[in-house]
């Protein structure tokens, strides 16, 4: 087995709290049974697809590298994908929504290395190769769109997510482990299924996470391109799902012109779309995002933004008008009677940063137990702190190493000895040191000299507040933490490796210039032996016989035909096999 993976010039430059989720694609855990799987998907996607995708699809899919033959490798996908500036890593099935945003910013496709099992082959919930590497891969060869989803992701890592978020992350995540998983009771299965349910419908207010993750699934995974009246699909959702690719074209399915209200639609994992959003073209998608982006902290800041921080209750950053950044837990704030913040704390370790570089000296072995500061004008003083030069800081008392005490507007008081202080690239003071400090506001001393140091952070306001750190170095904690949810490794009976010693051997034939009629025979009674109400081996091996108007052909075919009736479950599945067979061997006369 793989213990490592292979890298490249955008995988290398990942950052490491990203670089933790990468796993071996270990290809050769797939069993042919997994590749006859991935064939039967792709050969109907591309029959079907190439009518109702957008014309990117198709091209996409040569370009990516993506075979309808065989799953794709890692690396095959990584040598081609280089040539249009992306790459591709192999995960353990869903990360974090910021996480997944991420990687999107630095141009790397995140694919779940799983596949679904024969039962799931319409769809799963859970993320798989066919989902990622025939959905996502080749829709990127349209340079507008790989430009949305990069800048997607840039925005969507910077969102601020909620506890509730992550529960439902997590619960989502092991619903869509328990699906794929062999062996799981149906129990297990509704007890999670009630699970996502619950949370789905709990009455929450949707955080920034929420609403952008509506957005990317409403175009990402689930949209539609051109008009409400004839719309493409370019969402890998459907592009990977045979059932849904053929679903959402029906006129059940109500389509909407595409807009920011997208965000406010909620969308339920395990079921069938009621409605899509229609978007006139991928440039207009970048209008809706940086219209939802105007909503967001990362460009609003303000108290708005600091309590998202705090309710989150996960590392994040505001910044001040300085530029200062501060990345910590954020735990409290003190707002005077405008709204505005006059006072911020952080719990445990915090960094201070400028421009996402660390500030040198404040990193998190300064600040280990948290950082605090007032924010704001000084009482009676019209001239903000930040904009005093060193003339002005005279004026007013601010000379280093002398005792000082001031007052904010607020009521917040500092008195303590001045030491020095750090100035950003404009010549703004953003950060004074004190010793002997003490902070306090009305009767509560927010800060003694018993407890060190006073950083006191200079800024007017919170111009920004986002998820995660400034400066990424700063933490030796992961920003995003894995999952201890993994993914149910199957451990195969000697009754499977029959099966997948059959199915290759099937897999085998097709590349041989001709077959042997009488051990196609064998094979059809073993497998229909070993696997009840079988389907796909027998589909594939009708396919090798098709048009001999041999008597195995015509047993195999009265079987499916038999089978249809008996199971009508998979009864579209065999139509659509038969239909493909039927298009292949037309192929080969007319040509």
């Amino acid at each position: 087995m793989e213990t490592s993976y292979t890298s490249n010039a955008l995988i290398d430059r990942l950052p490491p709290h990203l670089k933790q989720f990468i796993k071996p694609q270990n290809y050769d855990q797939y069993t042919p049974v997994n590749q006859a799987v991935w064939r039967y998907v792709m050969r109907k996607n591309v029959d079907y697809l190439s009518q109702v995708a957008h014309e990117s699809y198709v091209e996409g899919l040569r370009k990516t590298g993506i075979s309808i033959e065989e799953i794709p490798s890692m690396y095959g996908m990584n040598r081609i994908l280089k040539e249009i500036g992306w790459a591709a890593v192999a995960v353990d099935g869903f990360i974090p929504p910021n996480a997944f945003m991420e990687f999107q910013a630095y141009k790397v496709l995140v694919i779940a290395s799983d596949i679904r099992q024969l039962e799931n082959i319409q769809y799963t919930p859970a993320p798989d190769i066919i989902h990622e590497g025939a959905g996502h891969a080749p829709i990127i060869a349209s340079p507008d769109y790989a430009e949305y989803l990069r800048r997607f992701g840039e925005i969507g890592a910077k969102a601020i997510s909620s506890a509730h978020d992550m529960e439902l992350y997590e619960a989502v995540r092991e619903l869509s482990i328990l699906k794929e998983a062999e062996g799981i009771s149906d129990t297990m299965i509704n007890e999670a299924e009630k699970r996502v349910h619950q949370l789905q419908q709990k009455e929450v207010t949707p955080s920034e996470i929420a609403l952008i993750r509506n957005l990317h699934w409403w175009t990402v995974e689930y949209g539609l391109v051109g008009t409400p009246e004839q719309p493409k699909i370019y969402g890998a959702g459907l592009l990977s799902s045979i059932g849904e690719s053929t679903w959402c074209m029906k006129p059940e399915v109500k389509k909407i012109p595409y807009s920011i209200e997208a965000a406010y639609q909620e969308f339920d994992i395990t079921k069938p779309q009621p409605q899509l959003y229609v978007t006139p073209d991928f440039a207009y998608l970048q209008e809706v995002l940086e219209e939802f982006a105007n909503t967001m902290a990362v460009r609003k800041g303000g108290w708005r933004g600091l309590n998202k921080l705090i309710e989150s209750k996960q590392l994040g950053t505001i910044e001040l008008s300085t530029g200062l950044q501060v990345s910590g837990v954020f735990s409290r704030m003190i707002q005077n009677e405008d709204n505005e913040v006059v006072y911020f704390e952080t719990e445990g370790p915090t960094a201070l940063a400028y421009r996402e570089k660390e500030v040198i000296g404040h990193g998190i072995d300064r600040h280990q137990n948290g950082f605090r500061s007032p924010l704001g004008k000084l009482k009676g003083i019209n001239l903000a702190i930040e904009n005093m030069g060193p003339r002005d800081l005279q004026a007013y008392n601010f000379y280093d190493g002398k005792a000082i005490e001031f007052e904010f507007e607020s009521g917040i008081t500092v008195s303590g000895m001045n030491v020095t202080g750090i100035r950003n690239l404009n010549g703004e003071l953003m950060l004074i040191q004190f010793t002997d400090c003490t902070v306090a506001y009305q009767d509560e001393i927010l800060f003694a000299p018993e407890d060190g140091d006073f950083d006191m952070a200079v800024g007017k306001e919170i111009v920004s507040a986002f998820a995660g750190a400034a400066d990424y170095h700063s933490f030796d904690v992961n920003t995003h933490m894995v999952s201890d949810t993994k993914t149910v490794r199957v451990h195969y009976s000697e009754e499977d490796q029959k099966r997948f010693a059959l199915y290759q051997e099937i897999r085998e034939m097709r590349t041989q210039d001709s077959v042997s009629e009488a051990r196609l025979a064998e094979i059809f009674s073993e497998i229909t032996q070993l696997e009840k109400n079988t389907w796909l081996l027998p589909l594939e091996i009708f396919e090798l016989i098709a048009g001999t108007d041999s008597s195995l052909s015509n047993t195999i075919l009265d079987y499916l035909l038999t089978l249809k009736k008996n199971k009508p479950a998979v009864a579209h599945l065999i139509d659509d096999g038969l239909l493909l067979i039927e298009k292949q061997a037309h192929n080969l006369q007319t040509n």
